[in-house]
């Protein structure tokens, strides 16, 4: 076991190794997080909200992502040490803060684990006709597998592995997109020029839960919720600062681009789909759980195009368990960054020579046990119930980020120290904070609205909708009973203790081993 480092370059103070490239860095970025929340939930946001009110909602909530992430990726640039917005929170808005958002995202993440493996194994029955319990459990034992192994072999195979799945959704989003719009155009099979008739009959704007105008308004606020599923777990960009070479370069080249990734990807997907399907099509609501339910299947079908569903079956099982890897190495992060705060115990700050938090990995990966709960349960049902408890935990990360960075850049003001100078530092601010914490606090209070409603009440989706107030409220309380921490001053904060200087992190990339990586690294950095 390893407690700390020797070189500087690879090493950060706590045991782990700078062993991530940039590319890696701007995979992550680019593409770690689309996955089975874009390929299948979009369907439900379409259906819920029409093609018009889910790409708003998308807009929207790419808006708050973005403002979130210009947030975390100045703190990350400043300081790019293991613990990211949880360490952040608890040194510059308070340690109850930080202890509470740091349980509950790890929470959050062990939740949404399981249910990435969960809908990977679902999706294999879109082949095997006899799908059974036993053939789900065994599907399960080798897609945790593969993520364990994958993360057990180091940093350096993870980024290798995301940077292969991160090209493999790029291209497969690229391509969707050109063959909706030739099929929206007229170019399909049946030759049917579609423009924009479905916005027309039946509607730019779903009716839902009431009619008129009010309908629409709460068609669109609902999808806010299945549109934070798509983005969520973005913000994991922020542990790999820790294990990226030349993190300060790497982070803001990072943070700086993934505003015309978020509008390409996630809200031009959107757009497209939204031509191309009506959103009283039934088959956007059905349950399913393999690519029969994802708007791009039912896309193409309508079109008279009949060979894409398997090929589309294939590379959302595979975001999945890419997912699954990214949720797996962020986790152990999360946890080991704890426990070097002494938020968590001490023995998860065991790390292997190659700087792999081996304690903290293994912990993580018996989550994945979790998922043989829904086998006499109906995996579906149990998918869709997770993915909502983990979209409002997401708005309260973010909500809770932002806080950190407005007593962070107050605290700069307050000591006399110019943002200016750093590596990175966005103009903008502190507007793009106050916009997503308003979205953010908005979503987090309101997004249980429908059980209030006459004759909609339902304590399961009470609980769904509030649990993650009650558990943060009830982690903050808990850590102030017990350590009783008070509030920093700002002209107290800590800008230096362990905070690494530009000589301890920069490194210079040595130049690429073949074309490939060097196309790559033109494009990607």
């Amino acid at each position: 076991m390893c407690d700390t480092n020797i070189d500087v370059h690879t090493h950060l103070y706590d045991g782990v190794q700078r062993k991530m490239e940039q590319r890696h860095m701007q995979m992550i970025a680019l593409a770690g997080v689309i996955g089975t929340g874009l390929f299948l939930g979009s369907g439900k946001a379409i259906a819920h909200g029409g093609p018009l009110g889910a790409f708003l909602a998308y807009v929207v909530v790419g808006s708050v992502i973005y403002s979130v992430l210009v947030c975390l990726g100045e703190m990350a640039v400043y300081a790019p040490i293991s613990g990211s917005y949880i360490h952040y929170t608890e040194r510059w808005l308070h340690p109850s803060l930080g202890f509470a958002m740091g349980w509950q995202i790890c929470l959050q993440y062990m939740i949404s684990l399981p249910s990435e493996i969960i809908a990977a194994s679902i999706l294999v029955s879109f082949w095997d006709t006899s799908f059974t319990i036993p053939h789900q459990a065994g599907y399960l034992v080798v897609f945790a597998a593969f993520c364990i192994v994958i993360n057990l072999l180091g940093v350096r195979w993870f980024g290798e592995s995301e940077f292969a799945f991160a090209m493999m959704k790029i291209f497969f989003i690229i391509g969707l997109l050109i063959g909706g719009l030739v099929v929206d155009l007229g170019g399909g099979p049946n030759h049917d020029r579609i423009g924009f008739r479905y916005w027309k009959s039946p509607g730019a704007f779903a009716q839902y839960h009431s009619k008129g105008s009010l309908g629409n308004f709460l068609g669109w606020f609902t999808d806010l919720v299945q549109a934070a599923n798509s983005y969520g777990g973005i913000e994991m960009i922020g542990f790999a600062a820790a294990e990226v070479k030349n993190p300060r370069v790497a982070v803001a080249k990072a943070i700086r681009r993934v505003f015309y990734r978020i509008a390409i990807f996630f809200c031009a997907s959107i757009f497209v789909i939204g031509m191309l399907v009506p959103y009283n099509d039934p088959k956007l609501l059905q349950s399913t759980g393999t690519s029969a339910s994802s708007p791009f299947v039912i896309a193409f079908d309508r079109a008279g195009i009949k060979v894409l569903p398997s090929l589309i079956n294939a590379i959302v099982m595979l975001s999945a368990l890419s997912s699954g890897n990214s949720l797996l190495y962020s986790v152990s992060r999360m946890i080991y960054g704890l426990a070097l705060r002494g938020q968590a115990p001490s023995i998860f700050v065991k790390t292997t020579k190659k700087g792999l938090p081996i304690v903290s990995l293994v912990v993580s990966s018996l989550s994945f046990a979790l998922a043989y709960l829904t086998l006499s349960k109906g995996s579906a049902t149990v998918f869709n119930w997770l993915q909502n408890i983990t979209s409002i935990a997401s708005f309260i990360c973010w909500s809770v980020i932002v806080g950190a960075y407005l007593r962070f850049k107050n605290g700069l003001a307050a000591q006399g120290i110019d943002r200016k100078q750093f590596h990175y530092w966005n103009r903008w601010q502190p507007l793009p904070a106050y916009w997503a914490l308003f979205w953010c606090l908005i979503v987090v209070f309101l997004n249980g609205w429908e059980v209030f409603t006459h004759g909609n009440w339902s304590g399961a989706n009470f609980v769904v909708n509030y649990v993650n107030i009650a558990l943060f409220v009830s982690l903050a309380v808990f850590y102030q009973a017990w350590k009783r921490p008070g509030w920093t001053r700002l002209e107290d904060l800590d800008f230096v203790s362990n905070i690494p200087s530009d000589e301890e992190v920069s490194y210079d990339e040595p130049p690429p081993k073949n074309w490939f990586i060097k196309a790559c690294n033109y494009v990607l950095t």
